[in-house]
């Protein structure tokens, strides 16, 4: 049963919010009293549609249904999820909640994105204190997984669980913020942050520019990956944070930074802030900027993905939803009918999947067999858990066609048959699509290994009668078109 979400503001935190639900399956209902809400929500939709997709290796579900409300009463009604994106001023935020809580079901969460108050301060005067949380996150919301999930003493825990697990489900990470405190955690270490830059441009010791490349050329892709104090951890070597501690500790003693101090905002600074950041970046559209930023980002999360790590090991998990309970998570023994090829991959073409002209570049394609290889080996029983008991199947030989041009973006299905499968030996033909349009073919022999001698060995019976059952079952196919070929060979 589809799922819905009313999204109260359609700027970009609340935009952000819209995609994230709506590409993950989920219904969405915008309020905003704004006549052009729908226009300034297309381009966070049209950038979320570019990116979002390239992060998981299987297909996101069909897009809910995005409608576009000026009666909050309407907006709320019957809805599973409230995002409350409202300008950050306490009294605007009363109103809008309770509103709110006038038309919508009681087991419904209600979540504020504020990045400043705290959850007692919102549920004040509230018609049920319980139902209201914080979960403040991180721009763009469509990509970046942290929501900082801020209960108060009053928040119903049932809900907070309920808040979670739907997080969860649409790829977010949920960090509970233990006590209410002003600016919950992470934006406590930007405003730390930010205000020693703020020094530093107006004392002359660095231009905005060299802020930002100190971040990002150094400890900027640290954190990404490991964070503060595990960072640091690995700083002490073999003996760890304490000998971190004893050799830095006393540098807290040094006056080196301002923290507990903040520059006059003056118009001079402002000035000469914003004067140096478009000197920085002003050579550059904020189109191309966010398109950059995604780009950068989608590049970087999808590195720690291949390492189960941070952000990455969140895109796992919710990949691992995403297949469950469709063809791309059983095994040839949960299946009653294997007559037909067999669905081994269904995936969004990723932005790093392209080359210069955009098209999804030749070793892409080989990657994308080897995917539907891997799954189809893990159908029949040879998964990770098994090639650790010492077998597994090498492919000896490859043969690809290019029929056609795909681009980022796109939704690719590839089919397996199977032409011969039985004792040592598997014989597959793939063949990837796009909608009705075949877009290339990839027929591969493999032989099970021992991985102790590195030579042909028989797999173990279990393996050996999925296979050859659906070997069975697919010899009454047609030899599918393009198998046998070989490179230059005549139709």
């Amino acid at each position: 049963m589809t799922k819905t979400a009313a999204i109260i503001g359609g700027g970009v935190i609340g935009g952000g919010w819209a995609a994230r639900f709506l590409l993950n399956g989920w219904d969405v209902r915008v309020f905003d009293p704004d006549p052009k809400a729908d226009a300034k929500l297309a381009p966070v939709l049209h950038q979320a549609r570019r990116a979002l997709p390239s992060l998981t290796d299987v297909a996101l579900p069909p897009e809910g249904t995005l409608s576009f409300h000026v009666d909050l009463a309407e907006a709320v009604a019957g809805v599973d999820w409230v995002q409350e994106s409202v300008p950050e001023r306490l009294a605007i935020k009363h109103k809008v909640l309770a509103d709110v809580q006038a038309s919508c079901p009681a087991d419904a969460v209600i979540g504020s994105s504020t990045s400043g108050f705290k959850p007692s301060e919102l549920q004040a005067g509230a018609v049920r204190p319980g139902q209201i949380m914080v979960c403040h996150p991180f721009n763009p919301v469509y990509l970046m997984p942290l929501i900082e999930v801020v209960p108060s003493d009053a928040t119903d825990p049932v809900l907070v669980e309920k808040a979670e697990g739907i997080l969860r489900s649409v790829g977010h990470y949920p960090l509970r913020v233990r006590k209410e405190i002003d600016a919950h955690i992470a934006d406590r270490f930007l405003e730390a942050v930010w205000r020693e830059a703020l020094w530093l441009v107006k004392d002359g010791v660095a231009t905005t520019h060299e802020i930002d490349e100190a971040i990002r050329m150094g400890f900027g892709i640290r954190w990404a990956q490991m964070g503060l104090f595990d960072t640091y951890r690995t700083a002490g070597g073999e003996a760890g944070m304490r000998h971190f501690m004893a050799q830095f500790g006393p540098a807290l003693q040094w006056p080196w930074t301002k923290l507990m101090d903040v520059p006059e905002f003056t118009d001079e600074l402002v000035d000469l802030i914003a004067g140096q950041s478009d000197v920085q970046s002003g050579h550059m559209s904020i189109p191309e900027m966010l398109r950059a930023r995604d780009d950068n980002l989608v590049g970087m999360m999808r590195a720690l993905k291949l390492n189960d790590w941070g952000a990455g090991a969140v895109m796992n998990a919710h990949e691992a939803q995403l297949r469950a309970g469709t063809p791309l998570g059983v095994r040839i023994v949960d299946l009653e009918d294997v007559s037909a090829p067999l669905l081994t991959v269904r995936r969004a073409v990723p932005l790093d999947w392209t080359d210069y002209n955009g098209h999804m570049n030749e070793a892409k394609y080989l990657q994308a067999f080897g995917d539907a290889t891997d799954r189809f080996m893990e159908m029949i029983g040879c998964d990770a858990d098994y090639i650790a008991t010492g077998g597994s199947y090498f492919t000896a030989e490859t043969h690809i066609r290019h029929v056609d041009e795909v681009h980022a973006g796109a939704v690719i299905e590839v089919r397996t048959q199977v032409l011969a499968g039985a004792g040592k030996k598997m014989h597959l033909f793939h063949e990837m699509v796009e909608g009705d349009r075949v877009l290339a073919t990839g027929e591969h022999f493999l032989l099970h290994v021992s991985l102790e001698t590195r030579r042909p060995s028989d797999p173990a019976p279990r393996i050996v009668a999925a296979l050859e059952r659906v070997a069975a079952a697919h010899a009454d196919l047609p030899l599918p078109d393009g198998a046998g070929r070989a490179v230059g060979q005549r139709p």
